[in-house]
Order: C-alpha cells, then structure tokens, then sequence
C-alpha cells in the first residue's frame, strides 16, 4: 500500500536533525490539518510520543511519519519538503488537493 505523502531528502534530514535536538526520546512526528486562516485549513508538525488508534503510519527506518486520521483525505499525494531561505525556512507542502491558498501562503482549501 502506497504512503498517503512522501518526504524528500531535505525534510527527511530537517525532521532527524529536530528529533535529534528535542532532548527527548520520540517517536517521530505528526502531521495534521486545523481549521485557521482566511483559506479555511492550515497544515500541523508536532512531535510524535505514541501511535494514536487511527494514525496512518509511515516507517522511515529512521523515525515514524504519523499523519492524523483526520488529515488522511486531505494530505494524499502530498510531498513534503524542507526549504531554507535568507531569511525564512520551513516544511512546505505540495499538495495535488489543494483548490486554492490564502495570499499569505498560511492556509488552503480542497
């Protein structure tokens, strides 16, 4: 079965090089979507301590990719990237659902 996202080399070193800062043993993360902003649905990156009931799970080897069951429909096909600018870094999400995004970049909508 195909994983509902991929993650590219360069946010799979982002998320190591985070799991490995936390001072703390941890599962991996966790990425979810909230209602937030003028475009309706925001993405989320937490740390991940344990595999909730309905989680998809993706196993890197490394670290788990957990992905909220609520956020499954939303997030398939999705690439998750890593990007660091001059003057700004962040995950970024190129996702194939997404109708539209606010002007400011922060949300999105199916």
């Amino acid at each position: 079965m195909k994983a509902p996202i991929s993650i590219t080399p360069a946010a799979t070193e982002r998320i190591r090089a985070l799991l490995a800062a936390r001072g703390k043993d941890s599962l991996g993360i966790k990425i979810g979507v909230r209602t937030k902003g003028c475009s309706g649905l925001s993405y989320t990156v937490e740390y991940a301590d344990q595999i909730e009931k309905f989680d998809e799970v993706i196993d890197t080897g490394e670290f788990k990719v957990l992905i909220d069951p609520k956020a499954v429909l939303f997030l398939i096909g999705t690439e998750m990237d890593y990007f660091e600018e001059k003057l700004k870094s962040g995950f970024t999400f190129r996702n194939p659902n997404e109708k539209g995004r606010c002007g400011c970049g922060e949300s999105f909508h199916v």
